[in-house]
């Protein structure tokens, strides 16, 4: 873990959220590439290739990093690649270190082992992380600030599309013509571990087909 950051301060980063609850995501990026340059990395899940789009034009280096769990749909995997061709991107693929021979999917331990413990890994040395959470995602993402700590990782936290609803990613998509996960056109609205998602067992709630019956709603990246 690094060590927390002394600048920006708490204040200027709540002030700076503040200020870029109406700006462009790219505005958002090119503050933290300036401010942070190589010390930053963007953590994607690849549901979507929104994020990736909106970053690498305005910092086509900038070190995007995706957490190979073991347990992703083949399908998921096929669109790591095509999206890493299309923009020829700076991609490291972090995978689990050695751990118990079977963690059941979906568990704590498995989350930790396959994505807390690998996303640590790739954070480590750095000094901001960029990721794709959304406020519209789950009610337990409805307060996410643009610009933040993460004070489990002493690390500030970047959300560029915090304030974007679902129509927003869509309409961005379509006006971008951006490659679409298999899944997405399946009815899969929020994709993680294969064993562990389906496609949403109530409309509105796009989170709730991740670890459907369940009280799991969130895998520890974010909390």
């Amino acid at each position: 873990m690094t060590e927390l950051l002394t600048f920006p301060g708490t204040d200027e980063l709540i002030e700076l959220s503040a200020r870029f609850e109406t700006a462009p995501a790219s505005k958002v990026v090119r503050w933290a590439w300036d401010t942070f340059g190589g010390g930053i990395v963007l953590a994607s899940s690849f549901q979507d290739a929104v994020l990736v789009d909106v970053a690498v034009a305005v910092v086509p280096e900038i070190e995007v990093v995706f957490l190979d769990t073991g347990f992703h749909f083949p399908e998921t995997l096929e669109y790591v690649e095509l999206v890493r061709r299309r923009y020829d991107l700076n991609l490291r693929i972090v995978r689990p270190e050695a751990g118990p021979d079977f963690v059941p999917c979906g568990s704590e331990g498995c989350c930790q082992l396959r994505k807390v413990e690998p996303l640590a890994r790739a954070l480590e040395g750095r000094q901001a992380w960029i990721t794709g959470l959304r406020r519209a995602d789950a009610a337990t993402r409805s307060e996410a600030p643009i610009i933040g700590l993460d004070p489990a990782r002493g690390l500030v936290k970047v959300n560029p599309l915090a304030v974007w609803t679902d129509a927003d990613v869509a309409g961005y998509v379509a006006d971008h013509v951006l490659p679409v996960h298999p899944l997405s056109r399946r009815g899969y609205l929020s994709i993680g571990c294969a064993p562990t998602t389906q496609p949403p067992v109530d409309p509105d709630d796009p989170r709730s087909g991740r670890w459907a019956g369940t009280d799991k709603t969130e895998c520890g990246l974010h909390l």
